[in-house]
């Protein structure tokens, strides 16, 4: 495997603009789909609430074969497998918009996540190979800026290209980006390998079937094609086929995800911590413009511009992230971070139609401020005692657990949207109220998830922050 020192310095301080374009053109394709989905869903004759699918699929199926991208990275190299994922993510693309129905959208999204699932976590590992550790929290946060560009741009954008245009256009513009990233690559992106065994495939199956059956317990609760007892069957499936991986794993030689590395207090807290708190905030960016529109009114342009200061909020606060782990250290920060979410998601119980949009565009604002302290700590916790020799095992379960945690949330969301709908407790018809409730047990989840934290120790990530902190209670 080649290694810092055989990188062009030339080069590899290109490197992080590259990650930043990719990760641009994800969250863009990402937040620019949240204000078409009402849209869409008029266009196919379906309900706005129960248009998850289009999301879930893809993060779902990203999920999946990120585990594969660990296999294949190492195998073929950084370099080649990058510049395949763009080109399958720029062709899934075009197919999205060239889609005529919620199938055919669904199985786009599917072939698109092909080459998502490989994009990041590609540009994640050769930032890991090519930068020492000392400098890794400065390069995530580098490259994570310019990608809130596509947040802050995609429901504005989106909301626009929907009123002037029509919802397919949103999948045309990833096609420009992707051809720009791939001359990119071709010209920076080293092409790092290291020995691979015989690629896992029982392993990948045991893990899928797991996942993909979890998920849709959540997701297909309430549809009535799925009775109580086929989804309970679904369930045990689930957990018996992780269960199963978990014995398989401890036997083989080159495990597609070695299990060994859950040792690490630092990862194991991270990992658990992003799919507990997920649970509660992953739905959210679905929420915020689904409850725009669909409780308020909004047109799709006008929510989405009610979402460019959350993002604004969210990129000023990511600078703010070193500073303040510095100061405080990853344990008290995540704790009170996490803290702080829930009970700002939980405010959002409290509005009504009544509401000024000032009011909710504060609550917005307190909601990406925070969100990007704890989401930039829980990620980079993850990568405090990586690594070379099991970097790609660790990078891939970090990557599969933000897309999994992400896929439950919406899921999560979505069934919550659906259990308050037509619940009698709820005094009004209005559809806010649904909302409303959703966002409070969101809040309640994310504040309780704050005690994964507590397991981590004071000095937790000085490796990535270079202090240590001094344990007062010792």
């Amino acid at each position: 495997m080649g290694s810092q020192k055989d990188i062009n310095l030339s080069v590899s301080k290109y490197l992080p603009f590259l990650g930043a374009l990719v990760i641009f053109m994800q969250s863009l394709d990402g937040t620019i789909l949240n204000t078409a989905l009402s849209t869409i869903a008029r266009d196919f004759g379906e309900s706005p609430l129960e248009m998850q699918s289009i999301i879930v699929s893809y993060t779902l199926t990203v999920a999946l074969l990120i585990p594969v991208s660990g296999w294949l990275t190492a195998k073929y190299g950084t370099k080649r497998v990058f510049i395949s994922a763009i080109v399958l993510f720029t062709l899934g693309s075009l197919f999205c918009a060239l889609s005529f129905s919620l199938n055919q959208l669904i199985l786009s999204r599917i072939f698109q996540a092909f080459g998502g699932a490989l994009m990041v976590p590609v540009v994640r590992l050769t930032l890991l190979y090519t930068y020492p550790k000392a400098q890794i929290l400065k390069v995530i946060n580098y490259i994570t800026i310019p990608a809130l560009i596509g947040p802050m741009l995609g429901p504005t954008v989106g909301g626009f290209l929907v009123e002037q245009l029509s919802w397919h256009w949103i999948f045309i513009l990833n096609i420009p980006i992707g051809l720009a990233a791939i001359v990119m690559a071709k010209r920076i992106i080293p092409n790092f390998t290291s020995e691979v065994g015989r690629f896992d495939i029982m392993g990948w199956l045991y893990i899928s079937v797991g996942l993909t059956a979890i998920t849709l317990v959540i997701e297909k609760w309430n549809n009535p094609h799925f009775t109580l007892l086929g989804l309970f069957a679904m369930l045990v499936l689930g957990a018996l086929s992780l269960a199963i991986y978990i014995l398989h794993a401890k036997r083989k030689t080159y495990p597609l995800i070695n299990l060994g590395i859950f040792s690490l207090v630092s990862l194991r807290v991270g990992v658990v911590g992003n799919l507990i708190s997920r649970l509660g905030t992953g739905g959210m960016p679905l929420m915020i413009p689904l409850m725009l529109q669909v409780g308020f009114g909004y047109s799709a342009f006008h929510a989405g511009l009610m979402m460019i200061p959350q993002a604004l909020a969210n990129i000023f606060s990511r600078t703010l992230v070193l500073p303040i782990v510095r100061t405080y250290g990853y344990r008290t920060t995540l704790i009170f971070s996490t803290i702080l979410t829930g009970l700002i998601i939980g405010n959002f119980f409290f509005i009504t139609l009544a509401t000024s949009y000032i009011t909710v565009i504060l609550l917005m604002v307190s909601l990406g401020a925070v969100t990007a302290i704890q989401s930039t700590a829980m990620n980079t916790i993850t990568m405090a005692d990586l690594n070379e020799e099991t970097s790609s095992d660790e990078n891939s379960l970090i990557s599969v657990t933000q897309q999994l945690a992400v896929s439950l949330g919406i899921s999560l969301a979505s069934m919550l949207l659906l259990l308050f709908e037509n619940k009698e407790f709820i005094q009004t018809n209005n559809q806010i109220d649904a909302f409303r409730y959703a966002f409070l047990v969101m809040g309640i989840l994310t504040v309780l998830s704050s005690y994964t934290f507590t397991f981590l120790d004071s000095n937790a990530g000085t490796s990535i922050t270079g202090k240590v902190m001094v344990d007062e209670d010792a």
